[in-house]
């Protein structure tokens, strides 16, 4: 089993096919046969063999990961930007009641101002992983809250 190191991985499950890849590569450039080559990193031969196709064509770079490419954003950066300041006025500014924003508040604010539909959980998953939002739950006492028994 060959040990990988000095390979600047992240934790991304992306990031140690790349790595893999890479070696592949170094090992080639000593002189490794590509079925050796297959055996130490894990893989068939063909991958191997597909790999170094691709370095022949494309270069060295054409072995880094790249992102699936999925459908395009609906909202472009500048309409995330705008959203955020949209946003920073609070709900009251929309007519909602309470200073908080919840999915659906904010699923219905981009349907208004940009015209984009979006599941709440997709409004969700934007607000925390794109926008660096993160759920906040309201500070919220009973009005019948007695003070001094509390503290007794």
């Amino acid at each position: 089993m060959l040990i990988i190191s000095n390979m600047n991985t992240k934790k991304n499950s992306q990031d140690w096919r790349e790595a893999r890849r890479l070696q592949a590569l170094k090992l080639k450039s000593k002189g490794w046969k590509q079925y050796k080559i297959a055996e130490a990193l894990g893989v068939s031969a063909g991958a191997v063999c597909q790999w170094f196709k691709k370095v022949s064509e494309q270069g060295a770079e054409a072995l880094r990961h790249t992102p699936p490419p999925g459908k395009p954003a609906r909202l472009t950066q500048a309409q995330k930007e705008q959203l955020v300041e949209t946003l920073m006025a609070g709900p009251e500014t929309y007519g909602f009641s309470g200073h908080l924003w919840n999915s659906k508040r904010v699923a219905w604010l981009i349907q208004f101002k940009f015209g984009v539909k979006y599941h709440r959980a997709h409004v969700s998953r934007l607000l925390r992983e794109e926008l660096n939002w993160s759920v906040q739950k309201p500070i919220e006492k009973a009005t019948q809250r007695d003070e001094g028994t509390i503290e007794k």
